[in-house]
């Protein structure tokens, strides 16, 4: 095996470590890096010149930065389930409980996937605008308190915020709380999101709960609004995106190494 592994040791449910998980990893002659608080795992990955496969332990919100560095150097994208839901490697076929199982991704068989792009930024599961990235930034205001108070509050927030977006998809209006735009189609019963059968369908999924249609596919949105900026959760972390956003799939346009067990 080979190529390079970046590990958030501050992801993971405690049961293997951050270290545990980069021992296991270096046993089988993979060059780990453990990141350090504020170290950009994008740039670690960039260093690494010689590294033909880049993995990425952490949450949802982690991994993409290093496939996108993955996509730029022609290098294969190695997913290690260690974050709290772990929805990209649920969809991949992982089994989301065992890290080190997945570790055997390195040299494995390569399936291609599909990316989202938003406003150029690479997303590897969805972008929510409105009402659940509402609470993703009013929780990440809130985080250094209690986790259970940080959580009732955003949502006490969120419930009590009654306007719409007042945005416009393709230029037509749109009235809604809530809006997903998901990289290919989920089983989905807003607000909580199913898995995906595919990751390869080469098409973006606009989930609009009260809009007409509620759901729409194509390859590429625009979405606009006259306050000129959207709070948005990119695969779960909060960022503020400016509008017109665009949106656009890239299809098969990153290389997955996945454990021979997980073929197909």
């Amino acid at each position: 095996m080979g190529g390079l592994l970046l590990v958030n040791p501050r992801s993971g449910r405690g049961s293997p470590t951050g270290e545990e998980l980069a021992g296991e990893a270096r046993a089988l002659g993979i060059e780990t890096h453990l990141l350090r608080e504020g170290e950009d795992p994008a740039d670690i990955a960039r260093s690494a010149k010689a590294a033909d496969a880049l993995g990425m332990a952490g949450g949802d919100g982690s991994l993409a930065a290093v496939a996108e560095v993955a996509i730029e150097r022609g290098a294969k994208f190695v997913c290690i389930p260690f974050g709290t839901r772990n929805h990209f490697a649920r969809d991949l076929g992982l089994d989301r409980n065992d890290p080190i199982g997945a570790l055997r991704a390195f040299g494995g068989a390569e399936r291609q996937i599909d990316v989202g792009r938003a406003a150029g930024r690479l997303f590897l599961n969805n972008v929510s605008l409105g009402l659940y990235a509402r609470l993703v930034h009013r929780r990440e205001r809130h985080r250094r308190r209690r986790e259970v108070f940080a959580r009732m509050r955003a949502w006490a927030i969120v419930l009590t915020h009654r306007e719409t977006l007042g945005i416009t998809i393709d230029g037509k209006p749109v009235e809604s709380r809530l809006v997903l735009v998901a990289n290919n189609a989920y089983a989905l019963d807003l607000p909580s999101i199913g898995a995906r059968e595919r990751l390869d369908e080469g098409k973006l999924h606009v989930y609009v709960p009260d809009g007409d249609p509620p759901e729409r596919s194509g390859e590429c949105f625009v979405v606009d609004a006259a306050t000129g900026r959207l709070e948005a959760a990119i695969d779960g972390e909060p960022d503020v995106l400016k509008t017109p956003i665009e949106f656009r799939i890239e299809p098969r346009a990153l290389g997955v190494l996945l454990p021979p067990r997980d073929r197909g």
